[in-house]
């Protein structure tokens, strides 16, 4: 049984973007209040979240405090990752795995190297990354396929996980990643 919580379905600057003006924005349709992409997977009593957006504090927010068994980065894009830093807390439940492809864990190591430090300072959040390509594996028993799409120039990751798969910044999947779409419940 997997449960499915979508925390954010916004564009990179979120909806409503900071001063537009155009209908979308200035709507009182609570639809129409997004924030940034992100979804957390919980299977098996394990919690698998997929990026961790500017606005990651906020989704967690009114969710139960409780450990993130590891956190799947589709790629290295700000909106994408600016919320790792707020993991901080979930250092309590001790150390967080990320998964990320090399460009991904580079791009991260370079930007918060204080996250990956050997000794770090008290507060900071306590992450271990492991690197991965389009190879399947498993978090706690819960079996990952990655998916590559392109997002336009930029290859990125998507999830499989069950008969659910998330993909995001999507322009074009390759013909011989689809096999990993098919017999989907959720897309």
């Amino acid at each position: 049984n997997m449960k499915i919580t979508i925390l954010g379905t916004g564009t990179s600057t979120g909806v409503p973007e900071i001063g537009c003006r155009c209908e979308v924005c200035t709507s009182h349709n609570s639809k129409d209040k997004r924030l940034r992409s992100s979804v957390l997977i919980e299977k098996d009593g394990k919690r698998i979240l997929i990026d961790a957006t500017p606005d990651f504090r906020e989704q967690m927010m009114g969710l139960p405090f409780r450990k993130i068994d590891g956190i799947l980065i589709t790629h290295e894009h700000y909106d994408h990752v600016s919320g790792l830093d707020d993991l901080r807390t979930f250092g309590r439940f001790g150390e967080i795995d990320i998964y990320a492809e090399k460009n991904v864990k580079d791009a991260l190591m370079n930007r918060i190297p204080y996250c990956f430090a050997s000794q770090k300072y008290a507060g900071v959040p306590n992450l271990k990354i492991t690197e991965i390509d389009i190879a399947p594996f498993t978090i706690e028993g819960i079996d990952i396929v990655p998916i590559r799409v392109m997002h336009y120039m930029l290859p990125i990751l998507g999830f499989r996980i069950g008969n659910f798969a998330y993909l995001t910044d999507v322009k074009t999947v390759p013909d011989e990643e689809l096999k990993k779409l098919k017999g989907l419940d959720v897309l």
